[in-house]
């Protein structure tokens, strides 16, 4: 087996053991409309995690994009209680300033050969301060526009509600996939998390690249920023504290290595699928905190990290061995 693919199919099994557990416990986790419930509870967390997954899959990090996130909510319902603009112009304003001040982290940490880590922690208290500044208060969102969107679903079998913000995460995981996976784009990707020297040998435009990356991450960031507002009915500066770090956690636990190079956006997936059975579980059961989430999410990025350095160490290996037998 590809050492690279393991991490994946570890994900695989670890989210069908869960769920397997799950439905044994609770006949009803099976149940359509819980699948919903899970797809629509998280998918601005797995939006934002596509994004990470880019960034980290080129051996960056980003920790804007729950400062971001809480930004476009905010924004959104400020922007929409203030003025008469219609929400989808407000909402592709905001996607362009979210892309720019993503694709503007990225031309920083090339140009200046910052690190990513120092850049984007700026973007991440810029982003919660712009915020702070729009509004300190929780500004709920009151549009017909909005009830729309929160009324549309497709009724799955078993009366189970896949919705607007569901089915559009479901369509950025596919999008992301086909980018990482069939685009020279996403070529280049995995090529500057092999190494910026080799990347730059090879002929990839590291700058253009880097730029694309984090503009890409600001975009879908913005995005998650919308769906969250659709899902909340409103904008909060103190939104989304934290949201960074589940997403990194959903991308490592989805097999992605944080050194980049390798890694699948399905991966972040399903990792973004078991924090939330994890959440759903807890909900089922009623005597467990929700703290146990955070501690289960603890033991597999302990148990994850553990593996990609086992698999680093076996690639290093069978490397040399190679290089031994050409040698002769």
């Amino acid at each position: 087996m590809n050492t690279r693919t393991l991490p994946l199919m570890a994900t695989i099994a670890i989210f069908l053991v869960a769920y397997a557990v799950c439905y044994a416990q609770f006949p009803a986790m099976l149940s359509t409309r819980v699948i919903g419930n899970l797809m629509t509870d998280n998918a601005f967390l797995g939006i934002v995690a596509v994004g990470m997954t880019f960034v980290i899959l080129s051996g960056g990090i980003d920790l804007s994009v729950g400062s971001v996130v809480a930004f476009s909510g905010v924004f959104i319902a400020v922007v929409l209680r203030d003025t008469s603009l219609p929400p989808l112009l407000v909402f592709a304003l905001l996607l362009v300033m979210t892309t720019a001040f993503g694709a503007c982290m990225g031309a920083l940490i090339h140009y200046l050969e910052m690190p990513p880590f120092i850049v984007t922690l700026a973007g991440m208290f810029l982003a919660r301060g712009a915020a702070y500044v729009l509004t300190l208060d929780s500004v709920p969102i009151d549009h017909a526009f909005f009830d729309q969107l929160q009324g549309m679903y497709y009724l799955m079998p078993g009366k189970g509600r896949l919705t607007l913000i569901g089915g559009l995460m479901a369509l950025v995981v596919l999008m992301g996939m086909l980018v990482a996976h069939r685009t020279k784009f996403g070529t280049n990707v995995y090529a500057l998390g092999g190494g910026l020297q080799t990347a730059k040998l090879m002929g990839v435009p590291v700058g253009r690249t880097m730029i694309r990356i984090y503009g890409m991450s600001g975009f879908l960031a913005g995005l998650a920023g919308i769906v969250f507002s659709i899902y909340t009915s409103a904008g909060y500066p103190l939104a989304t504290v934290g949201v960074e770090l589940d997403a990194i956690a959903a991308v490592v636990i989805g097999g992605t290595l944080l050194t980049g190079g390798a890694g699948f956006v399905f991966g972040t997936f399903i990792g973004v699928m078991i924090m939330g059975l994890i959440q759903t579980y807890i909900i089922f059961d009623g005597t467990l905190s929700s703290w146990w989430t955070k501690i289960v999410v603890g033991i597999l990025l302990f148990s994850f990290i553990v593996l990609q350095k086992a698999l680093v160490w076996i690639s290093s290996r069978e490397r040399a061995r190679a290089r031994l037998r050409e040698t002769g």
